[in-house]
């Protein structure tokens, strides 16, 4: 056995492990044991928070908040104390895409904002304060959730530079989870340019997400 084999399999034991803790649907799980039947079913299909709240239940959103950011946080903080630093980050990439793309609901999953924080202040929680902050910010100047999820992670890759001195693994981590944040909120960005993006605290159209 090389000195390179074990930690090969531990940046495998991250990736896999990542991905399934990613994977876990807390906005499914909440609203079926709570008996808000199939969040599938409900307002836009997307299992994470926001669409969650479309219930009525806000106790099941927060649920579902703080599970999708708790198994990016986890899985990344599990493997950066039992691996490395760089294993943290491949977990939580891996998470990242769990979130995302599910295998146990056929790859289609939530838009993954708050599994991307969790994920931020698991690997470098500098950065995520700031982009906690920038995303409350632009919530409270513009009143569109959405908006203020794109700005946080447009801006996160800035913060990683500024506030760390992160590895180029970490920067690509935060520019590759900003990119899929980007394209998983196609209709939204649409709905942004035209002005038909609903805003926090408004009435939301069943297609929003």
């Amino acid at each position: 056995m090389t000195a390179t084999e074990p930690l090969s399999l531990g940046l495998l034991a991250c990736l896999v492990g990542g991905y399934l803790a990613g994977s876990i649907p807390f906005g499914l799980i909440a609203t079926k044991l709570g008996g808000a039947g199939d969040i599938r079913q409900v307002g836009s299909g997307n299992i994470g928070a926001t669409n969650v709240l479309r219930t009525g239940r806000r106790d099941l959103a927060l649920i579902t908040l703080l599970g999708d950011g708790g198994k990016g946080a986890a899985a990344a903080l599990a493997a950066g104390a039992l691996v490395s630093p760089l294993g943290a980050v491949v977990a939580g990439g891996a998470a990242f895409l769990g979130h995302i793309f599910p295998v146990w609901l056929g790859f289609k999953g939530g838009k993954g904002v708050a599994t991307f924080f969790g994920i931020l202040f698991g690997i470098a929680w500098p950065v995520g304060l700031a982009a906690g902050a920038t995303w409350i910010a632009m919530a409270a100047l513009f009143r569109m959730s959405s908006l203020a999820a794109l700005t946080a992670a447009a801006l996160t890759p800035v913060w990683m530079v500024l506030l760390t001195q992160g590895s180029p693994e970490h920067l690509a981590l935060a520019v590759g989870m900003m990119l899929l944040i980007f394209i998983r909120h196609d209709a939204n960005i649409r709905r942004i340019l035209k002005g038909d993006e609903p805003r926090i605290g408004a009435g939301k159209t069943p297609a929003a997400a």
